[in-house]
């Protein structure tokens, strides 16, 4: 399964504005954002990297007056951690990953929540202020963020909301586009006034649901600790592996 998620993951970055490959590595950049989070790396599946190839993959941030980044898993490409610590990057951080099929995925309870595809740039603002919000201001919400929102819909992924009473968005989340059989659902986030009544479960569910449906044999996620990993759980998501994030600072 490392072999399909680091495949998927090439896949993905060759679809940011402005591609760099170099040496093994594919790098994707957002000139709307300097977000480490969008801007970053990952090697090509069984890369053999070597000194001058990852020079030139920090060269290729640099110019750009971004911090060298990469995400990738590990057990697809077994000699890029260590040719990457000669070259001084450490690691950040080190993360499981879950994966959901057909035969694992079960629909929660009802809670009587309704899930929203997006279809007004008042949809997609609402959304990302409050991904913004959930994810305690670790980026701002913008007007680029809520464009990538609606990149993402349009571009064969999915972008799930659930709407608050006052018609903005109480919690919401997206999934990538398929690409090697599998896609990413990333960025699950509810408002902290509406935790606790299952939105992140029901957007999860309905993002996971609509990727199967597009022929995705499997979704793929990361969380960001035990109270979200059993909301996935509950969703049908296991353990697959883990993905290593590794940066070189100035």
């Amino acid at each position: 399964m490392g072999i399909d998620v680091q495949t998927f993951a090439v896949s993905n970055l060759r679809r940011r504005p402005v591609v760099v490959e170099t040496g093994g590595f594919v790098a994707g950049f957002d000139p709307g954002t300097t977000s480490p989070y969008i801007n970053y790396a990952t090697p090509l599946p069984g890369a053999t990297p070597g000194a001058s190839d990852v020079a030139a993959l920090v060269a290729a941030f640099r110019e750009r007056g971004l911090t060298p980044r990469l995400e990738f898993a590990p057990d697809a490409a077994p000699a890029v951690e260590p040719a990457l610590r000669e070259a001084g990057f450490t690691v950040d951080e080190v993360h499981e990953y879950l994966v959901c099929d057909p035969g694992t995925l079960a629909r929660p309870a009802s809670s009587g929540l309704l899930v929203e595809t997006p279809s007004t740039d008042e949809d997609y603002t609402a959304i990302d202020a409050a991904l913004a919000e959930a994810f305690g201001g670790v980026f701002s919400s913008s007007p680029e963020g809520a464009a990538r929102l609606r990149r993402v819909q349009e571009g064969g992924g999915a972008v799930r909301f659930v709407r608050a009473p006052d018609g903005g968005c109480a919690g919401g989340a997206s999934c990538s586009a398929p690409a090697a059989g599998t896609a990413e659902l990333a960025g699950v986030g509810t408002r902290p006034a509406f935790r606790g009544r299952g939105i992140a479960a029901a957007v999860t569910a309905a993002l996971t649901e609509a990727m199967l449906a597009q022929g995705a044999a499997t979704v793929w996620l990361e969380y960001g600790g035990e109270g979200s990993r059993r909301v996935y759980e509950r969703v049908g998501f296991r353990p697959q592996g883990t993905r290593l994030y590794m940066s070189l600072g100035t």
